[in-house]
Formats: C-alpha cells, structure tokens, sequence
C-alpha cells in the first residue's frame, strides 16, 4: 500500500469553511521518497484546510523529532524539529496540469477546479526537509540519559587546545608588513 495515500484530501464534496486533519509522519513516508535526507522519526502533523470560493488556505503545523547522528560528538540522537508553513492553493481555469507550482512565489499553487483531490504529501516532505537544521545539535543537557559520545567531546576538547598554543602571527605576514612600513 502507498504510504503516501493518506495525504490526498478529497476537495470534491467538502463544504466551505476549516477543516482539520492530523497526520503521523514516520519511516514509511520518507522512504517513498528517493534520497529521503530524513528516515526514522516520529513528527505529528497538523493540517488546518480553509476553503472558501476560488481559493484554499492549508496551515501546516508540526512537530517531532528525527533520528540523525550528532554534527558535534557523531551519537546517535533525536533531533528536534518543528514548525509552520502556509500553503495557497488558486483555483484556475487555465492551469492544464492538475497542480502547478507558481513561478514567483513557491508558497502557491494554481489547481484545476475540477481536481478531485489534493495530494499533500510532496509539500509535507519539502517543508520537513527545510525544517532539518543545517548543522544538527541540540542542547541534550537535560535529556537523560545523555547521548553525548564524551571520548569524542574530549578529543574535540584537546585539539582547541593544541590550537590555542599556536602563534598568532605568521612571520611571512609579519616580513610584508615591514616592507610597507618603510614605504
């Protein structure tokens, strides 16, 4: 079964006005997609729908954590993640193509007003995808246990310390600058 079923909102028969749905977002959904930088996690996701007359408002609201291996000491942890993203969706007579992505502005979407349903899944992933910090860290002081790997973090440690004792002046700079001295 596709994993990704369950993301299509019906738009036919479905009454103007806010319509909530709640979603669990695991390993299976990120697996339907190739090169997935996310894979096991537990991300609850809701979704506010407002439909009104040529136009849907979706709300996109989560919250979870992924597990990735630490940027800082490389354990193995739970990262984190949240957040909020709209989503406009104009219904248009000239749009061919049952979805399209608008040129300027990639937080709207033109759909046929005939579309049956509303497949969110590829929006759910690019927004999780964003919200995966470039550098992954979080404070796990207060997590416990700890899942700092400390041999790592001490190895870190002893090598800021070698560079501190380095000298911090490069003799060749230091010959240049005489040189433009005497001019």
């Amino acid at each position: 079964m596709d994993p990704l079923i369950n993301f299509s909102i019906p738009l036919r028969g479905l009454h103007e006005g806010i319509h909530q749905f709640d979603f669990q977002i695991d390993r299976a959904f990120f697996d339907a997609f190739e090169n997935a930088p996310i894979g096991e996690s537990q991300i609850q996701l809701n979704v506010e729908l407002n439909k009104r007359p040529g136009l849907l408002t979706i709300l996109f609201d989560f919250e979870g954590t992924v597990d990735t291996e630490c940027d800082r000491c490389l354990a193995p942890i739970s990262l984190p993640i949240g957040g909020e993203q709209q989503l406009i969706a104009k219904v248009s007579e000239v749009v061919e193509n049952e979805v399209v992505q608008d040129e300027d502005d990639p937080d709207v979407i033109f759909i046929h007003p005939e579309l049956p349903k509303l497949n969110l899944a590829p929006f759910v992933y690019e927004y999780l995808c964003l919200a995966l910090p470039m550098i992954k860290i979080y404070d796990c002081d207060s997590d416990s246990p700890r899942p700092c790997n400390d041999e790592m973090l001490d190895r870190l440690g002893a090598a800021e310390d070698l560079t501190e004792e380095e000298p911090t002046t490069n003799p060749v700079w230091d010959e240049l600058k005489k040189l433009g001295n005497n001019n």
